[in-house]
């Protein structure tokens, strides 16, 4: 378990959250073609419950990149490390991601599927903290914005270790 830990984030105020965001996306999407596609690994506890929000039928399909190797910073350079099954030519596709930050990713990843034919992308992040951009990047659909800290719980991990955990925790390191 985490030696020094602070709840930033319950477990019943994300999911309240996610219910909302779940109502907004499916509002959005009517008579679309939504594919949505999580970020692997973190963003997998967020999309299993965000698309059981959306009364849509949809697609869902994974997409895996690296910009952090191990640590808590970005190497700067991303690499792609598994591609989504599903086609995404002339679908609308929905970004599914735990955290933005630098923005490096997910700017990566919206020309990746606007260059392979995606008829639209947006971005839904759990959590967005807007305070540490670099890349210019627009989420459509966020979670909550967090200044501080370095988060862990609900996919969010460090080094692998403490996705598991049912809430978010701020992790001293």
């Amino acid at each position: 378990m985490l030696s020094s830990k602070k709840i930033v984030l319950d477990h019943e105020t994300i999911q309240k959250r996610v219910q909302e965001l779940g109502k907004t996306i499916t509002n959005d999407y009517q008579d679309k073609e939504l594919v949505a596609i999580g970020v692997l690994k973190g963003a997998f506890i967020f999309m299993a419950d965000l698309v059981q929000a959306i009364d849509l039928p949809l697609v869902t399909d994974f997409i895996q990149v690296s910009s952090y190797g191990s640590g808590d910073s970005s190497s700067g350079k991303i690499t792609l490390v598994a591609s989504p099954s599903h086609p995404v030519n002339n679908h609308h596709i929905l970004l599914i991601e735990d955290i933005i930050d630098t923005g490096l990713t997910m700017k990566w990843l919206a020309k990746h599927f606007s260059d392979h034919g995606a008829a639209s992308v947006r971005i839904c992040s759990l959590i967005d903290k807007a305070e540490r951009r670099e890349h210019s990047i627009s989420i459509d659909y966020a979670g909550f914005s967090i200044s501080e800290g370095f988060l862990v719980g609900y996919g969010l991990d460090y080094n692998e270790k403490y996705r598991n955990l049912p809430a978010i925790y701020h992790l001293d390191l």
